[in-house]
């Protein structure tokens, strides 16, 4: 398979995709009894929200035969009253996932800024859908590279703040191109061997640089040059971290105890820094490098699949990074849509 967009029709549950071809799914199917869009197989009119649930799953045993042994799913799903009560549709979804033997690694919630009106009077109107990590027992997750761009260096959290997209066509687009391309960064590697499927992963390496706008940085940055702490000094307090237990490895003796000198140069830097010692214990990090499999097979770019692709909204964010998308829908109608609105995409501003 090239690493090329592709655009299929066919039953989510019936993938015409080879086992382990697949990277990330991203992937937000129609909600339970939200819109009849009037096809044969169709996913969301089932009777039940159990009958919707096993309608799911058996969406997720395909989609576990098409993942990479690395791969994994971000999963937008909303739920539906019915009967005036809420039906649990996505505890329903985790629940029979779990037992299916997934894990289910986040549960992240998107948070809406704006919403539809809603002429309830009796209850408040929802403005958050969730979007649940699905995983195997290994996958491959760029925590780094996703800090980096939303959480200056931290760990962001669970809660995207995102404003819901519009669209003009009678297919609307089922979530933000911010959604998918925020589930793309974290979920999806950049580039996997095409012979082994291992992804390229982040070297990643300390540095000594703080954040200035924070007043405990600058001010152990202020005492760290005036006592004239070396880089070396800096290397021994990452080493030893909060306590001087010397559990980190990156300057070690091998017998897994820090050597005498990290030990000394440590003391010597906490004492300069006092309680200010902590801020270099969460320097900046940077990516050093890539790994490399060791195979010497040809690299591919990381592919993204959505199964419910619509008007390929996770096609727009995967272009957008540089990652191979297949697009698959039971309306061929939406792939008109989709191809259009590609194009406008990647089409080289005037």
């Amino acid at each position: 398979m090239s690493d090329t967009r592709h655009l299929l029709v066919a039953d989510a549950r019936r993938l015409p995709l080879p086992a382990a071809s697949v990277d990330l799914v991203v992937t937000s199917p129609p909600y339970w009894k939200k819109r009849d869009y009037g096809l044969p197989g169709q996913l969301g009119q089932e009777a039940t929200p159990a009958g919707y649930v096993e309608a799911v799953m058996q969406c997720l045993a395909e989609w576990r035969r098409v993942l990479t042994p690395s791969g994994s799913v971000m999963l937008n799903i909303g739920d539906s009253y019915h009967r005036r009560t809420l039906a649990g549709i996505p505890a329903r979804i985790e629940a029979a996932a779990i037992g299916a033997g997934w894990l289910v690694r986040n549960r992240i919630i998107w948070a809406k800024t704006r919403g539809m009106p809603d002429p309830v009077r009796d209850r408040l109107a929802g403005r958050h859908e969730y979007v649940l990590h699905l995983t195997g027992r290994r996958y491959h997750y760029d925590l780094h590279g996703y800090a980096e761009r939303y959480g200056n260096g931290a760990n962001p959290g669970d809660v995207w703040s995102i404003e819901p997209e519009r669209g003009l066509s009678p297919h609307l687009a089922p979530f933000p191109v911010e959604l998918a391309r925020r589930a793309i960064m974290l979920g999806c590697p950049r580039r996997v061997c095409g012979s082994c499927s291992t992804p390229s992963v982040r070297i990643i390496g300390r540095t000594a640089d703080l954040d200035p706008s924070r007043p405990q940085a600058r001010r152990a940055m202020q005492l760290a040059e005036e006592a004239g702490l070396t880089p070396a000094h800096i290397a021994a307090i990452q080493a030893t971290g909060i306590s001087d237990a010397g559990k980190a490895m990156q300057v070690q003796t091998g017998t897994g105890r820090n050597s005498a000198d990290v030990r000394r140069l440590a003391a010597e830097a906490k004492a300069a820094l006092g309680g200010y010692f902590r801020e270099f214990t969460f320097a900046r990090k940077v990516t050093t490098g890539w790994t490399d499999c060791g195979c010497n097979g040809p690299m591919r770019a990381g592919r993204v699949l959505d199964p419910f692709s619509g008007t390929g909204t996770t096609g727009v964010a995967a272009d957008e990074l540089g990652r191979g998308y297949i697009g698959v829908d039971l309306d061929p109608d939406c792939h008109a849509i989709a191809t259009e609105r590609g194009s406008r995409h990647l089409a080289p501003a005037a």
